[in-house]
C-alpha cells in the first residue's frame, strides 16, 4: 500500500485547504487514459472503488487499477519553481 511522507502529508493538507475542499475531499491518484502516466487531481470525495489513505489529516485516494503500481512506494513532496511537486520513492 502507498504511504505518505511527512512532507507529502503537509502538502496534501495545504492543497486541499487552499482548494476549499470539504472534509471528505483529498488528492486522487490515477493513471491517465493511456495508462502511461500518473495523474494527481484534487477531488471533493473518493470514487467508490478507490483505496483511501488517511494520514495525519491528509487524504489520498488511489484508483483501484492504479493501486498495484504504487504498492511498496511512498509519496513525497517538495517545492519546485511551479509550486509543490510530488514524487514516488521506494518505501524504507
Amino acid at each position: 500500500m502507498l504511504t505518505l511522507t511527512d512532507t507529502a502529508q503537509a502538502a496534501v493538507r495545504d492543497l486541499t485547504a487552499q482548494a476549499g475542499l470539504p472534509a471528505e475531499g483529498g488528492m486522487r491518484i490515477a493513471t491517465t487514459e493511456n495508462d502511461d502516466q500518473l495523474e494527481l487531481t484534487l477531488v471533493p470525495a473518493p470514487q467508490p472503488a478507490d483505496a483511501v489513505i488517511e494520514d495525519d489529516g491528509a487524504r489520498v485516494f488511489v484508483a483501484e487499477d492504479t493501486a498495484p503500481l504504487l504498492s511498496g512506494h511512498a509519496l513525497d513532496a517538495g517545492a519546485t519553481e511551479q509550486g509543490v511537486g510530488f514524487a514516488l520513492r521506494p518505501q524504507e
